[in-house]
């Protein structure tokens, strides 16, 4: 007979715990090897714990020079990570599309403030989602995926690194200020064990060409420095083996492939609870959640029947987002941002007469204005 197994694992571990602390360790545990930051409220907590579990950890003077030290880190066979605020990140909007153009695989986490400008820092938002919407010059889809809840701190860092290393690009990963700095109750015992994200390189012979895809969408990577192959990188429009181009038919193609890339390989996250008889869907992402799932219930005790669609890939806009709305007669879009961002996202300017819209700014929204809304 086989002797009888003893999981020691306790059924329950409950603990107070921020954000901040579960997206620093789901990083490392997925593979990111480099952090590169400078602190800045609310993203602080993220750059004090990485500081502590990274095996590189590099404080830099400013967010231009951070972003450019990840490029570096990328480009030599890293998987480096930062978490930044708005102002921070205004200042990598460059570097960021550079290494966009580079084709380098690196994550950027954004934690939404009140603005604009410097806002308030100790205040939070959503309010950053049109900026990522039009970020890469020539409007060109970034990835981007957003948290939330305290289990997607854990969740969503590692799908958004391998989406970084699975389609050679800067990827951000959107949260707000409640969820990084507030602690909450939360059981340890319903993390998943996570499975570092898997890189292969180039090992072809020479001569190697940095952004030939052959007859996929993402070219094989090769990190500079490496002792068998030239790696040229350059963030000009450049063809097939990185040399500058003007508007050659080549570069051209080359081009139009980093847009085909993101939109065919970056996963589609959500959550849909959909109630049988529901003829109203509540439409939501990042820390409005709470208040949303909050007033689902209560109007399903009620006796009113409400769906729930809860959004984690944000960008580029899956198909689908729009397929599930247009199966309900009411829709409202809980957002804490003045402009109605989300709403404006899905559907332009001229929002439909059957969609309402739940917005505030300088504080969350409660439960009770999305239930009035209906």
């Amino acid at each position: 007979m086989r002797p009888a197994t003893c999981d020691l694992r306790p059924a329950t571990h409950p603990v107070l715990i921020d954000g901040s602390r579960l997206i620093a360790e789901a990083c490392v545990r997925a593979g990111a090897d480099a952090y590169v930051g400078y602190p800045i409220t609310p993203a602080s907590l993220i750059f004090f714990y990485a500081s502590r579990r990274f095996p590189i950890a590099l404080p830099a003077p400013d967010e231009i020079t951070a972003l450019q030290w990840m490029a570096g880190l990328s480009a030599a066979g890293h998987l480096p990570v930062s978490a930044t605020s708005f102002p921070g990140f205004a200042l990598m909007v460059e570097s960021v599309n550079m290494a966009y153009m580079m084709e380098l695989p690196m994550l950027v986490i954004l934690v939404q403030r009140l603005g604009p400008a410097t806002g308030t820092a100790t205040a939070g938002a959503q309010g950053d989602l049109l900026l990522l919407n039009g970020l890469i010059s020539g409007g060109y889809p970034l990835p981007v995926f957003c948290i939330s809840d305290l289990e997607d701190c854990w969740l969503l860092p590692p799908v958004a690194l391998r989406t970084a290393v699975d389609l050679r690009t800067p990827v951000v990963l959107l949260t707000s200020k409640e969820m990084v700095m507030t602690q909450e109750s939360f059981d340890l015992a319903r993390l998943a064990e996570i499975e570092p994200v898997r890189r292969t390189f180039y090992d072809g012979p020479g001569p190697y060409c940095t952004y030939d895809a052959g007859n996929g969408l993402v070219p094989p990577f090769l990190p500079a420095g490496n002792r068998r192959h030239q790696v040229r990188l350059n963030a000009s429009t450049h063809d097939r083996c990185g040399i500058i181009q003007h508007t050659s038919d080549e570069a051209m193609a080359n081009t139009r492939r980093l847009q085909a890339k993101v939109e065919a390989g970056t996963p589609v996250l959500y959550h849909l609870d959909e109630q049988e008889g529901a003829e109203t869907l509540v439409v939501t992402y990042d820390i409005t959640t709470g208040a949303a799932r909050e007033a689902v219930t209560a109007l399903r005790a009620r006796g009113i029947p409400v769906s729930l669609l809860v959004l984690r890939t944000l960008l580029p806009l899956p198909n689908v987002y729009l397929e599930t709305i247009d199966r309900y007669p009411r829709v409202v879009v809980a957002e804490e941002n003045h402009q109605g961002q989300l709403a404006h996202l899905l559907f332009g300017r001229r929002i439909p007469p059957h969609v309402r819209t739940v917005t505030a700014i300088g504080r969350m929204i409660r439960p009770d204005e999305i239930i009035q809304a209906l």
